[in-house]
């Protein structure tokens, strides 16, 4: 239905699908964005081709990037309070990105991307950043029974 939609409005660049999973392993489908999205943040350092770069290379009629993951990487957002950004960066394989935006409550001022060789690393360095960020809340992925 999404191509059908698309094609008859003749829509060209990145449109984002955010999924959630639910604990029965479920999907919902919680967005539909014609745009570059917050779920899609961890391509600027975990994918071969970000969702930005792919977006620019279609609106210009460019051949698209390869989406391929180069690593296990992980998106944590910083919301309402920075906490330790040196000390996030000390992780290795973190970027930070920062969005100038002032603390308060609920607002979304940054995100770290964190990149890994496994998963069980990545689940590791996640939980380091998570202690740096005030409020973040805890990790629960369905793969980490897996490690």
């Amino acid at each position: 239905y999404i191509r059908a939609l698309l094609d008859e409005l003749d829509y060209v660049g990145v449109l984002a699908l955010e999924l959630f999973q639910t604990r029965d392993g479920s999907l919902l489908a919680n967005e539909m964005a014609p745009r570059v999205h917050n779920s899609g943040h961890w391509t600027m350092d975990g994918a071969v081709t970000s969702q930005f770069e792919n977006h620019l290379r279609a609106v210009q009629g460019l051949p698209l990037g390869a989406t391929n993951a180069i690593a296990p990487t992980c998106m944590v957002n910083v919301i309402g309070l920075e906490g330790d950004n040196a000390a996030l960066l000390a992780i290795a394989d973190t970027h930070l990105h920062r969005y100038d935006k002032a603390e308060r409550p609920g607002r979304k001022l940054a995100h770290v991307n964190v990149v890994a060789s496994s998963h069980a690393e990545l689940l590791e360095k996640v939980r380091a950043c998570q202690a740096l960020i005030p409020d973040a809340p805890p990790v629960e992925w369905s793969f980490e029974s897996t490690l």
